[in-house]
């Protein structure tokens, strides 16, 4: 693939085949980043996992991911009232099913009170594709809707490994403090060590790359993520 000179500029200020230290990698990228806008900082994770494996969860990344999260509530009644109360950025039930149904994606996450679900579950297949769909499992079918938009205003995020057995999540942006984008990617990576399958024979973690949106990536030395 042919790249353009300032792309080829940033890769040539990263050394082939050293595994950089994270601290390392964070100070790099935001010098190398040659784009106008305020890159997303990503991670990508390669497991060495089975397809029967599930690695998926939720993790609080504690300076969030420099943007802001827009978060959708299906609720009635009380329930409603706080979603509104707690901060939510939309709120309602039928409504908005029939938003989404006329093709609608305005939000990032989807939260769901339980008596909701079957009424959302008329939308499961088009909430299911983008990766929205309520969950129990990552938390967003519940009853304790002002602590979980709470926690998700707070940079609560999910992270699986496709299909691939790679994790790949943004952690941040270029124009945050490199300690915070440090402590994010440690956040991360201590989130998908608690979730190895417990049957998996060998090393987990087989690589950790880090990159801005539009630059290359740089390898981790994961090994020393402490």
């Amino acid at each position: 693939m042919k790249r353009g000179k300032k792309y080829e500029d940033a890769l040539a200020k990263v050394e082939t085949g050293k595994l950089y230290p994270l601290e390392e990698a964070v100070k790099l990228l935001k010098d190398i980043s040659f784009v106008r806008f305020d890159e997303s900082i990503e991670v990508a994770i390669n497991l060495n996992v089975l397809q029967k494996h599930t690695v998926r969860d939720t993790v609080v990344l504690p300076h969030g991911t420099g943007k802001k999260v827009r978060i959708l509530v299906f609720a009635k009644a009380d329930k409603a009232k706080e979603a509104q109360d707690a901060g939510a950025d939309f709120v309602g039930d039928e409504d908005l099913i029939a938003k989404i149904k006329g093709g609608w994606f305005d939000f990032d996450v989807t939260v769901a009170t339980p008596d909701m679900m079957k009424v959302v579950g008329k939308i499961g297949q088009l909430l299911g594709k983008r990766g929205l769909m309520p969950n129990p499992k990552t938390g967003t079918v519940t009853n304790d809707i002002k602590k979980v938009v709470g926690e998700l205003q707070k940079g609560k995020t999910e992270f699986r490994a496709d299909k691939t057995k790679i994790v790949h999540l943004g952690i941040g942006k270029c124009s945050m403090d490199e300690n915070a984008i440090v402590e994010n990617c440690k956040a991360l990576y201590d989130g998908i060590l608690s979730k190895r399958p417990a049957d998996l024979k060998g090393e987990y973690v087989t690589s950790v790359y880090l990159s801005t949106a539009m630059g290359p990536g740089i390898k981790i030395a994961h090994k020393e993520i402490a």
